[in-house]
């Protein structure tokens, strides 16, 4: 992967890809391109390999407020349903690649899962990084403002794994973070496997399809 990545350093704008897949594995590849950047270039004086190349913007910081879910008209099922397409603000996040191709640069909003809210202007995307990786669940779906924040990407990653294992894992999870089981399994059924459903019918928009493996 990371021989086939390196073409992007040929680019004197930003390029932005998109990887439809856990924030870990954005975050690995952040971390290998910056590495090979470094290293390709630190006999060059004309260029600071101190400075990273790449960096990445997950889409968790443009969820909507709890209080925005409080404004619905069903605020009890708008929680419930919180991590769906129609629980983030899809146009912010439009507004801020368009930004960010523009003028090279931008701040973005990150999520504090402690509060359980988007924290403003906590990450900022440099005019040194050519290589945004873009990260979220949602961003290969062809509905309304979603098609347009699709298209913005140069290059579009899908980490493809088999739903039921998936499942599995965020099962786990929601036990390790304090739910009982048949809470967690409740909140499989009703939120987050019909939202994965949907994540998978997206996969065909993807310019390449990577299998996750465990290792």
């Amino acid at each position: 992967m990371m021989l086939w990545l390196s073409t992007f350093f040929l680019f004197h704008r930003v390029s932005i890809i998109l990887i439809q897949s856990k924030s870990t594995v954005a975050s690995e590849v952040v971390r290998r391109v910056n590495m090979r950047w470094s290293q390709k270039h630190a006999k060059d004086s004309s260029l600071n390999s101190n400075e990273d190349i790449a960096t990445m913007l997950p889409m968790d910081g443009f969820h909507l407020y709890r209080s925005q879910l409080d404004a619905m008209e069903d605020p009890k099922e708008a929680h419930a349903r919180r991590g769906a397409p129609w629980t983030f603000n899809p146009s912010l996040f439009l507004k801020c690649l368009q930004t960010l191709k523009e003028e090279g640069s931008v701040y973005a909003p990150s999520f504090d899962h402690g509060v359980g809210d988007p924290v403003e202007n906590d990450i900022f995307v440099k005019p040194q990084h050519k290589i945004v990786i873009v990260e979220g669940n949602y961003l290969l779906l062809e509905e309304d403002v979603w098609r347009d924040i699709r298209d913005m990407f140069d290059e579009k990653w899908f980490i493809d794994i088999d739903i039921d294992v998936s499942m599995q894992r965020v099962l786990q999870r929601h036990i390790g973070t304090g739910k009982e089981p048949d809470v967690a399994a409740w909140r499989i059924s009703y939120n987050d496997r019909p939202n994965a459903e949907l994540i998978m019918e997206s996969k065909k928009a993807a310019d390449l399809v990577i299998r996750s493996v465990d290792y």
